[in-house]
């Protein structure tokens, strides 16, 4: 596997967000913004200015990076992290609403929190969005392969169990984004990497052994009447509970997993909200992320040195001989097969 030709720097243990940049967020927010005290107070807000970036690399000088982020800490099943996202969106009134979305889940934005017929298409962040099921499909296995793709239906059935026992349905706080962007005349960005990408650095970052624990862990997973349980080989939180939690619990069973899925895109998010051709030359920028990845991203515009470019975070993998694409192409293939035919068995039932 090719690895990705720029380091990649997680937040030191030391690092806090809150202390880095509260102070000034804080003092900012009480002069200019203080209706949204409540949120700087609870850690769900912070400004990091632009004197506080890295510096703007020199093959790039060209950019003109906006003058401030607001970065807004959301839970993807909070009816109050909707409607802080409509409040701070429409008090900073910023040039571009930045959200950790790709391309393949921009329709959870669009979709009804009403629509009951087609679950896998707005229920998580797994979820296959498009105008067709197998269109999508076909985008994902073109983006990040077969092996990314029978993880992502194995998740997105896994995550749909998941959350099941919320009365509240996945990316309220998306859909308000969108809806106070176009309010106040935002520019809608979308700022993660895609997830086809993210699964298949995930999938080969992964021995064959914990390969299969992980699809045995899942398939356990889908199958069981009850999560509240220990499963395989980490303790699967209740119903109802934030999909976020399953890419931590991922993550701490399987540490090769922390970078692809956690801080490879922490960085990819801070690069959209600082770097991409979206923010160029403008002066306020708000992003909508899992309280989750506050930590990383803060971190990461602050402490970017300028040495990394967009494909360097959008690596993909090298190619492989053909005699050993052939066995992996049989064994995926039948992988998939299986994995097609639970997810239709699943589809069945109701969660």
């Amino acid at each position: 596997m090719e690895t990705l030709k720029a380091f990649i720097r997680p937040p030191p243990p030391c690092f806090d967000y809150k202390t880095a940049v509260h102070a000034e967020t804080r003092s900012t927010v009480a002069a200019v913004h203080p209706e949204l005290m409540d949120l700087v107070q609870g850690g769900s807000l912070v400004l990091v200015q632009k004197r506080r970036f890295g510096p703007v690399p020199e093959w790039r000088r060209w950019f003109v990076e906006p003058e401030s982020i607001w970065v807004l800490g959301t839970s993807h099943l909070s009816e109050k992290s909707a409607a802080d996202v409509e409040r701070v969106v429409r008090a900073i009134r910023p040039d571009n609403v930045v959200v950790e979305l790709c391309r393949s889940r921009a329709g959870i934005m669009y979709a009804s929190a009403d629509d009951q017929n087609a679950p896998l298409l707005n229920s998580n962040m797994f979820s296959l969005s498009g105008s067709r099921f197998f269109g999508a499909i076909s985008r994902s296995i073109n983006l990040g392969g077969q092996s990314a793709l029978a993880l992502r239906l194995l998740l997105a059935v896994f995550s749909s169990k998941i959350t099941s026992g919320s009365n509240r349905t996945f990316g309220d706080e998306f859909r308000a984004a969108r809806k106070a962007a176009e309010e106040v005349g935002s520019q809608l960005v979308l700022g993660d990497r895609p997830i086809e990408i993210t699964l298949e650095r995930a999938w080969n970052s992964l021995n064959w052994n914990e390969k299969l624990r992980l699809v045995t862990l899942l398939f356990r997973g889908i199958t069981s009447p009850s999560l509240g349980n220990k499963e395989g080989d980490f303790e699967i939180e209740e119903k109802g509970s934030d999909p976020f939690e399953l890419y931590e619990q991922l993550s701490s069973t399987y540490p090769s997993l922390l970078q692809p899925l956690i801080h490879e895109r922490d960085t990819y998010l801070a690069w959209s909200l600082k770097r991409s051709k979206a923010v160029n030359n403008c002066k306020t920028v708000v992003g909508v992320i899992g309280k989750g990845h506050m930590n990383g991203v803060v971190y990461a515009l602050m402490a970017d040195q300028g040495d990394l470019r967009f494909r360097d975070l959008a690596g993909r993998t090298s190619k492989e001989s053909w005699v050993k694409s052939l066995i992996k192409g049989l064994i995926r293939d039948t992988i998939i097969a299986v994995v097609l035919w639970a997810l239709y068995e699943q589809l069945q039932t109701a969660f």
